[in-house]
């Protein structure tokens, strides 16, 4: 399905992301010690769930035929003193719907593929990318080293 791939270089915190051949440049604000030369990580997290919630109502109301006009997403992330998170989400439409039509448009918001997968929350693995066999060597020859000086012999790990 997607892909991305974020890189980071020296640069605090400037981070370069390619998304489909997309490139897209994160950071953080001043205030974090960023230099705030794109949107920060939940910007961009927002900005995702923005465009699904837009492209998906769009796609709805383009096979109803419906005058939807403009869609505009407003989203507001915010975490409370109890480190509970939570998304509002504002829709603004131009065109003339009903009161029905309304209402099936926010049903419809609500069932969003990113809406959906944010709510269902979801597992997340890490691993790390296999090394070149030369680097790999050097690393496993230094990590030997550092556990033979702080494990002698004679002094051998409690393992419990």
């Amino acid at each position: 399905m997607a892909r991305v791939k974020a890189t980071i270089e020296a640069i605090h915190y400037a981070t370069t992301i390619d998304a489909g051949g997309h490139v897209i440049v994160a950071d953080e604000p001043p205030s974090n010690g960023g230099k705030d030369v794109g949107p920060d990580p939940y910007e961009i997290l927002l900005a995702s769930l923005g465009a699904c919630t837009a492209i998906t109502l769009r796609m709805y109301a383009d096979r109803k035929e419906w005058n939807i006009g403009t869609i505009t997403v407003d989203l507001h992330f915010t975490r409370d003193a109890h480190r509970n998170e939570r998304v509002a989400r504002t829709l603004h439409v131009a065109g003339d719907l009903s009161e029905e039509q309304l209402a099936r448009i926010l049903d419809i918001a609500e069932r969003t593929p990113v809406t959906l997968t944010l709510k269902r929350s979801m597992e997340i693995t890490t691993t790390m990318a296999p090394r070149s066999d030369a680097e790999a060597r050097h690393r496993d020859e230094q990590l030997d080293e550092a556990v033979a000086e702080s494990f002698p012999a004679s002094d051998p790990p409690s393992i419990s």
